[in-house]
């Protein structure tokens, strides 16, 4: 109970026994469970007032021109980003009326790649992906690792008796699994702030990172000179005047995420402190910030921001803005990527104003699609599925590069690519040798964004997989299977880009091929370094608060 008193423990346990005689039983029970995981949270780890964080500075003269010395990089990665909040797709959220004209000017000012794909439909094994260009299942960082807590919690309150898919929880996995602050990607493996040291690089993480918690998975470990890293998830206190707060009682993720999360930040390892200002925001002060301090030397600045995952929590000055927007929790998840759209724009400003712009590779994704559970459809339209999910609306992400000069403005390219592809690409665009003691997966994206490709971009088939849930798309044909439900699915989608229709039963030739491809790509992966600890189901076709038919598709995500 941490650092709860004797008397305030029999006190909660006296009123939940009253509770339950009161016949309030249930939702009260829940309040006060909440109440305790919330206490423990601030008990456990205090968070100081805002300091100013001052960055590491360069040179004060530069050694060449920007355009003689190797090019600065820029990742800026959203969480959660849903396919259709984009609109330089056609869309844009609330039905168009809020578009994102600074992401938008990443591909029309350099390459779009239509046919792009998460490394998973989930958020830290895609991560790890980009950090290394191998699969989660070939370096073992298989699932997301999950808070301490997080997964009884959803198995206790997803459970209740009202869903037609009840959650699936592993206790002897969970007793099993290693401590969550250990469940990282692995110090052996190179990342991509690794490769690019040796070329000169000062290299800078801003924002979401869980790829491990424990000082040997950090990314200061990890090959970043310098990291602002995300502590707990709120991206402004819940009381604050200055903010517009849109809760799920539908989700449990969203009730656990509210009862533990803090407001808070650090630098380079340090105690934990208030960032300042909304979330998104603060973290664009300092990627200002450190791009100025280092205008003067190539550096890697990776801006994985913590929007527009939940809580979803909005600045009252974006919310005021929207008020066309009508209902309220699409207000705040609107306003939510107007704050991330602008984050992009300033970036961009501050290259230009430093001198950098034409000698600065930006690169633009997502980690997964949508989730269902915030409730909103529509945001991975015109595709079906959400996060945690390998249908299209669960991977399919946006993959923008710019670099003026090596870039033609307006470029296009239809080629299937993946998160995988960044490293390699990264590192071939900056001068760097790949390793040659370990498999790559990507693959060297740069020549077909550039036109300079000796011919077209190769065949190659590629994989998910989490847990029993395995994909792969080849071809122009995506095959998945499942064990529960013990169900196949394929779709050729040179034909059926939404995935409307189900042809496993007709091609029974090609889901043999398929499926011979997906066996033999899990021969040459390792055994997961974690277990899965609970599976959650998924409809794919609505949201968690829309409620399940028997006529509904689902799957259960392993996690």
């Amino acid at each position: 109970m941490g650092n709860l008193k004797k008397w305030q423990i029999y006190a909660l346990a006296a009123a939940v026994v009253l509770a339950a005689l009161a016949g309030t039983g249930y939702g009260f029970r829940k309040d006060i469970i909440l109440y305790v995981v919330a206490k423990r949270a601030r008990d456990a780890t205090p968070v100081a007032p805002n300091r100013e964080i001052v960055w590491q500075k360069g040179p004060e003269t530069a050694s060449a021109p920007a355009g003689q010395r190797p090019p600065n990089v820029v990742v800026i990665l959203a969480d959660d980003l849903g396919f259709n909040d984009i609109s330089y797709f056609g869309g844009g959220a609330a039905d168009g009326l809020v578009q994102t004209p600074n992401i938008d000017s990443i591909a029309k000012d350099g390459a779009n790649f239509s046919h792009a794909y998460a490394g998973t439909a989930a958020c830290a094994p895609s991560r790890a992906m980009i950090m290394t260009g191998r699969y989660g299942t070939r370096t073992g960082f298989e699932f997301t690792p999950t808070p301490p807590g997080m997964t009884r919690i959803m198995d206790l309150f997803y459970n209740d008796g009202t869903r037609r898919h009840e959650m699936l929880f592993d206790k002897e996995a969970a007793a099993n699994a290693p401590p969550f602050r250990e469940q990282g990607l692995p110090g052996s493996e190179i990342t991509l702030a690794e490769a690019l040291k040796p070329q000169g690089y000062h290299t800078m993480h801003i924002g979401k990172w869980h790829l491990g918690n424990s000082p040997e998975f950090l990314p200061n470990a990890q090959g970043f000179d310098e990291s602002v890293m995300l502590e707990s998830g709120l991206f402004l206190p819940e009381d604050s005047p200055d903010v517009v707060n849109a809760k799920l009682p539908f989700d449990p993720i969203d009730q656990f995420l509210w009862a533990r999360m803090q407001y808070a930040t650090s630098y380079n390892n340090s105690e934990w402190f208030e960032p300042k200002g909304y979330l998104t925001d603060f973290y664009t002060d300092e990627a200002v910030k450190a791009i100025e301090a280092n205008r003067n030397r190539p550096f890697f600045l990776y801006l994985a921001h913590w929007g527009v995952h939940t809580p979803l929590q909005a600045s009252k000055a974006d919310y005021d803005a929207l008020s066309e927007i009508k209902d309220e929790r699409l207000r705040v998840y609107a306003a939510m990527i107007v704050a991330l759209d602008r984050s992009v724009g300033r970036v961009l400003q501050a290259l230009k104003d430093n001198g950098l712009d034409e000698n600065t590779l930006v690169i633009f994704s997502s980690d997964n699609g949508a989730p269902g559970y915030i409730g909103i459809p529509d945001v991975n339209k015109p595709y079906r599925g959400w996060k945690l999910t390998y249908f299209e609306g669960g991977i399919r992400v946006p993959l923008f590069a710019r670099w003026p000069g090596k870039i033609a403005p307006g470029t296009e390219r239809d080629m299937p690519v993946a998160h995988l592809d960044l490293f390699p690409t990264i590192v071939a665009a900056a001068g760097a040798p790949l390793p040659t003691d370990r498999v790559i997966d990507g693959i060297d994206i740069l020549p077909y964004a550039t036109g300079t490709a000796a011919g077209p971009a190769p065949e190659r088939p590629i994989f998910w997989r989490d847990g029993h849930y395995h994909a792969v798309r080849a071809g122009g044909w995506k095959l998945q299977f499942a064990e529960r439900p013990k169900k196949t699915w394929l779709f050729h989608l040179d034909e059926d880009p939404t995935e409307q229709r189900n042809v496993a039963e007709e091609n029974p030739e090609k889901v043999a091929e398929l499926r011979a491809l997906i066996e033999a790509h899990n021969a040459t992966q390792r055994a997961p370094l974690f277990p899965a600890v609970g599976e959650m189901p998924v409809t794919i076709d609505k949201t968690l608060e829309e409620p399940a038919t028997e006529e509904d598709e689902y799957i259960y995500w392993p996690g």
